[in-house]
């Protein structure tokens, strides 16, 4: 599957900072990426309604954290798959009259636009499941073969108690952990199951759904052996950080989790889990189930700057939940407008200090906020007394564009 097109990034001068992330599974803050190649795998959208502005903040945190791995030097290998077969998916397309297909075609595409408009750097593998159906099969056999799944009627279920580390990424108790279960797609109550946080690893034909011939039979996959199979295949196992959005932690993470660990006998599947904090909208979780989407394409099409759009969701720290406004978005144009100013003249004051600081930021669990009043600091240091240092404005440029991926 196609991605969208690259984008350029300037050369900085000074020294780069290691990036230092939150790690759900262990709560602490730890180095990343510590080898010369850097691994990330990003669960991607569901392609029945996108882009929204908190999927647009899920990905700008990991676009930040490609940029800084890059900064210091490292080789990036960032897989995202798109689960282009799901049920609700298959839902909407039945509820609007629309193929599943054509839908999931031109949500797929509106993505791909908006992430080009966000300047987002694009995946080194977009996958999609429906690509992918073989060897996801494959992987279900292999737990089957191991003795880690069994039938409820003519579906597989993973045995979650064939892995005892069940439980350590997201920490829940067992009352949690079923309640998220069946808020998330899990069926804890289905008959036949050995345990109530059994999840299913390939669901037998249904009429009137698709359903492609495998190793397994016919059917197609539960969600999270999808995510499995294709980080196993593309990254292998123990790669630098698995992100998302932290309503992931639990099931999907953790089963994700459990299901590599019992395929490939080793630990840890990511060495760290970085998760997105929830934006609002009027005083509620922005999502799809209750219909209060503010969409990335929607203020593209009312002629918003998308370079205002990236600066108001930066302007926030990834694992805060926060709450979009008319007002963030205001103040948002006009911090891009005084950037812009600022670095119009050709001299200003020096901007060395200013990229040390957007670095320190950055590393320091990718605290945006702290590196946008940065540059603000050195704008308003032009704005009240300039500055003889030619190169200047052009530093502060490429470092907004290399660090921030904010065009000026």
């Amino acid at each position: 599957m196609l991605a969208w097109p690259d984008v350029a990034i300037p050369a900085l001068p000074g020294d780069p900072r290691p990036l230092r992330l939150y790690d759900t599974s262990t709560k602490e803050l730890r180095p990343t990426a510590i080898g010369e190649t850097a691994r990330m795998f990003v669960c991607g959208i569901t392609p029945y309604d996108a882009t929204h502005l908190g999927h647009a903040s899920t990905y700008l945190a990991f676009d930040l954290i490609n940029r800084q791995w890059r900064d210091v030097g490292a080789h990036v290998v960032y897989v995202q798959n798109v689960t282009d077969i799901d049920d609700p998916l298959l839902e909407r397309a039945a509820a609007t009259g629309a193929d599943w297909q054509d839908l999931a075609t031109d949500q797929i595409q509106l993505f791909r636009d908006d992430m080009t408009a966000l300047r987002v750097l694009p995946p080194s593998d977009l996958v999609g499941v429906v690509d992918s159906i073989d060897e996801v099969a494959v992987r279900v056999k292999d737990l089957i073969d191991a003795g880690a799944a069994y039938r409820v009627d003519d579906d597989w279920y993973f045995d979650v108690t064939s892995d005892p580390r069940f439980g350590q990424v997201g920490h829940y108790d067992a009352a949690t952990e079923r309640e998220l279960f069946a808020e998330r797609g899990g069926d804890p109550d289905r008959p036949g199951k050995r345990h109530p946080l059994d999840c299913l690893l390939w669901r037998a034909p249904r009429e009137g759904e698709p359903s492609w011939e495998s190793v397994v039979g016919p059917g197609r996959p539960g969600w999270h052996i999808e995510c499995v199979a294709i980080a196993l295949d593309h990254l292998g196992m123990t790669f630098d950080v698995q992100g998302g959005g932290n309503d992931l932690i639990f099931p999907h993470h953790e089963m994700s989790a459990s299901q590599a660990q019992v395929l490939t006998h080793e630990w840890p599947y990511a060495r760290h889990y970085v998760h997105t904090a929830m934006v609002g909208l009027d005083g509620q979780k922005m999502s799809k189930s209750l219909g209060n989407l503010v969409f990335v394409s929607r203020l593209l099409a009312d002629g918003v700057d998308e370079m205002a759009i990236r600066l108001a969701l930066l302007d926030n720290h990834y694992r805060e939940d926060w709450e979009w406004t008319e007002a963030k978005l205001v103040a948002a144009q006009g911090r891009l407008e005084a950037w812009r100013c600022a670095v119009a003249p050709p001299t200003g004051p020096n901007a060395m200090r200013t990229l040390e600081a957007i670095r320190e930021a950055l590393a320091d669990d990718l605290n945006s906020k702290r590196a946008l009043r940065a540059v603000d600091e050195w704008a308003r240091e032009q704005q009240v007394r300039g500055g003889d240092d030619a190169s200047a404005p052009g530093i502060i440029s490429r470092a907004v564009d290399a660090l921030l991926g904010v065009a000026l």
